[in-house]
């Protein structure tokens, strides 16, 4: 395709954008200020011209296929580039300033980044700073995120990496509750224990074990289970039972001696455990406030992850 009718694309592409993102073209179309026949044209027309299916549409929902969902995803690259440009020629670089949309899993964001926000808009007054508690999968250009922080193993490939520190689960409970009920031994003495686990899927009560080349699954159970991190820890401290937690959300709780970590001696793996990773959209120019935020996050928050990690390491 030439560059010329490659540009006149560029309007429709973008089209093709708002109606997936907002899953209809009459949303769409209210956004463009255009009717939704039109717009449905127009998709049309886009199709024909890169010759593929992009949506299947019937009477009450849009899907987008699978050759489609490729494109969107080019389709957002191409839509971040466009708002790097407009930013280059709108904004002094040399003052970090604009809005800044971090995501993080809930946890993590509740444990650690938290104290760090009040501290970071002090000395940046120009950036407006937007965070969202996202846990699971986190899509940065769907999504419209600047920085994701991620607790995983499996780094997204296409993003720029820096990993903080490595992460582990625990678990731990009161000393009343271990009094009472007894303290586990072996992965397989849980079975006997009330658990306070996520309850986010079905498969969450299900927890896997590893020491050198032994492996446990067990399935646990108790009367409470909660996939907020801090009103999990506030059962443990009740007695309640034994509860799953990242390390850096007990850490505090476990120096003050409020809870005891059990079964010390055997790791725990999930979904989310590995490290702790902060990633980026690759950029050749770095808009002033994402670079102002990754080195405030290198500068004070690596060393005080590092140091927790090292505490958990020492025991």
């Amino acid at each position: 395709m030439n560059q010329t009718k490659l540009i006149g694309l560029l309007p429709d592409l973008a089209s093709f954008i708002l109606v997936v993102n907002e899953g209809s073209f009459t949303a769409a179309a209210q956004q463009l200020g255009v009717t939704p026949s039109a717009l449905s044209k127009l998709i049309t027309r886009l199709e024909k011209a890169l010759s593929v299916k992009l949506i299947e549409r019937s009477t009450r929902q849009l899907h987008i296929t699978q050759a489609g969902q490729k494109i969107y995803d080019q389709c957002l690259v191409m839509m971040n580039a466009a708002q790097q440009v407009v930013e280059l020629s709108s904004v002094d670089h040399s003052m970090p300033s604009g809005a800044l949309t971090v995501a993080a899993p809930e946890a993590f964001l509740n444990s650690v980044l938290q104290p760090l926000v009040l501290p970071f808009l002090s000395e940046f007054p120009h950036i407006e700073l937007k965070l969202r508690a996202l846990d699971g999968k986190i899509d940065v250009f769907r999504d419209n995120i600047d920085i994701a922080f991620k607790l995983t193993d499996k780094p997204d490939e296409n993003l720029v990496l820096k990993e903080l520190c490595k992460t582990e689960l625990v678990l731990c409970a009161s000393t009343d509750y271990l009094a009472r009920r007894g303290v586990p031994t072996h992965p397989t003495d849980l079975a006997e224990h009330d658990c306070l686990y996520l309850a986010e899927t079905s498969q969450d009560h299900i927890w896997n074990f590893y020491k050198e080349d032994t492996t446990h699954t067990v399935a646990v159970s108790g009367r409470y289970a909660v996939n907020q991190a801090q009103m999990r820890l506030n059962g443990v401290k009740e007695g309640l039972g034994i509860g799953i937690f990242h390390d850096f959300v007990v850490q505090d709780a476990l120096a003050n001696g409020d809870i005891v970590p059990v079964l010390t001696d055997w790791t725990l793996t999930s979904n989310y455990h590995g490290a702790v990773a902060m990633q980026y959209p690759q950029t050749k120019y770095m808009p002033a406030r994402l670079r102002a935020f990754i080195d405030y996050v290198m500068a004070h928050l690596q060393p005080k992850l590092n140091t927790r990690i090292q505490l958990n390491d020492d025991k």
